[in-house]
């Protein structure tokens, strides 16, 4: 679990004399498995961290990357070839929907054979697919010219913040970057709630609703939503308090259809 950095959380903390202090946090998993085992696993994840050989001198990154974009447009063909034999027997019922799906996947076959990745399709395609040539794919190169060294970064997980902080100099940690990277990647915005208990950042995909972000907070919350107080970050870390926001006409009520901005303070009001 990698805390994404946000030097707004700690201030809105300590102006509402948080007791907790909650970062918004991105899961990476060292994905098992490996062949057609480790290619199911992946179908699994929102996105792709590749880390590649840059320090050992007996591999050449780049190729190394072309290589595994090429195992993840093969496997989405077989994925596909696989779906559609299922269907096309299927289909001999005579069920339209069937015969539509396979007349759709006889198509997406052809536009993986002229060697094409799914993301490249302009139709929709279907939900069964979980492709892997779709998922935001990131690269990190371990050592060399450009690369991260990652021995160092591993050396200096083990200092405190404030030593690691000195040696870096005004530098970004290699953990930093990468999960900044990832939140942009995966283009999540993020939200706070805000209160003496704890104070914590939450994620949010761009474009999510307010029922969407009470849903990550807690499935009753979303369940039992009413309304929502929302004020921006800014506005309320200036009025000192949710009170003066709310005084200072900064806070209003919003419903469950409310797109959530980055950097909002949400207040559900639910009943369960």
């Amino acid at each position: 679990m990698a805390q994404i950095p946000d030097e707004r959380l700690d201030r809105l903390a300590e102006t509402v004399g948080a007791r907790k202090v909650t970062s918004a946090a991105v899961r990476v998993v060292d994905v098992p498995g490996t062949g057609p085992q480790l290619l199911g696993n992946l179908r699994q994840v929102d996105a792709l961290l590749v880390v590649l050989d840059g320090f050992s001198g007996t591999r050449v990154p780049a190729d190394d990357l072309e290589t595994l974009k090429l195992e993840l447009l093969v496997a989405d063909r077989d994925h596909v070839e696989r779906r559609l034999e299922r269907v096309a027997k299927q289909a001999k019922s005579g069920d339209a929907r069937l015969r539509a799906e396979a007349a759709d996947l006889e198509r997406l076959l052809a536009h993986l054979d002229a060697g094409r990745t799914l993301a490249e399709w302009e139709g929709e395609l279907p939900p069964e697919l979980d492709p892997l040539t779709t998922k935001p794919l990131l690269e990190v190169v371990n050592g060399g010219d450009g690369g991260v060294d990652l021995h160092l970064e591993a050396e200096l997980a083990d200092l405190s913040p404030d030593e690691a902080a000195e040696f870096r100099g005004a530098g970004e940690s290699a953990l930093g970057e990468v999960v900044r990277r990832l939140a942009e990647t995966l283009d999540l915005i993020t939200f706070f709630t805000a209160g003496e208990k704890e104070t914590r950042a939450w994620t949010l995909g761009r474009g999510e609703t307010a029922i969407d972000a009470a849903e990550t907070v807690h499935s009753d919350i979303a369940r039992g939503f009413i309304r929502c107080e929302v004020v921006r970050w800014d506005d309320l870390v200036a009025a000192g308090s949710h009170a003066e926001a709310a005084r200072a006409g900064k806070q209003r009520l919003e419903g469950k259809t409310y797109v959530v901005e980055d950097g909002d303070v949400l207040n559900v009001r639910f009943n369960v």
